[in-house]
């Protein structure tokens, strides 16, 4: 059984960062692809950042661009996602999503693709 565990998220004012963590165990498997989500309260989950490190690439949601990264520590088992210059909107219950094998680009932004989900990171982006 595969077991994720999303941290790190937390209060933070407009502009600031915050890093999220999402661990893996339990059943080992190389996860060659991550996808963070988020949800916002009242609204369907959301694609924010993909990244296939086989295939060496990363897509991102338009919101986020040049605001959000994402890297891994394999001896960790921990992907990581980098937030900077957070704003308002970017208030949501942040979720990692890896997977073994890569997704169609058509695919990469729909949840419903994806098995694996840990349960959630609350972030909120308030002055």
């Amino acid at each position: 059984q595969v077991h994720l565990v999303e941290s790190g998220g937390g209060l933070v004012q407009p502009g600031g960062s915050l890093r999220l963590s999402c661990r893996t165990s339990g059943r080992t498997f190389d996860w060659n692809v991550v996808a963070w989500f988020r949800q916002a309260p009242g609204k369907e989950r959301e694609f924010v950042i993909y990244r296939d490190w086989s295939g060496g690439r990363t897509y991102y949601a338009d919101s986020v661009k040049d605001r959000f990264t994402i890297s891994r520590d394999n001896a960790e088992s921990t992907f990581y996602l980098q937030m900077n210059n957070l704003r308002p909107e970017d208030t949501a219950v942040y979720y990692c999503a890896p997977r073994i094998f890569r997704l169609a680009i058509s695919a990469i932004r729909t949840p419903e693709h994806y098995d694996y989900w840990g349960q959630g990171t609350q972030v909120t982006v308030s002055a």
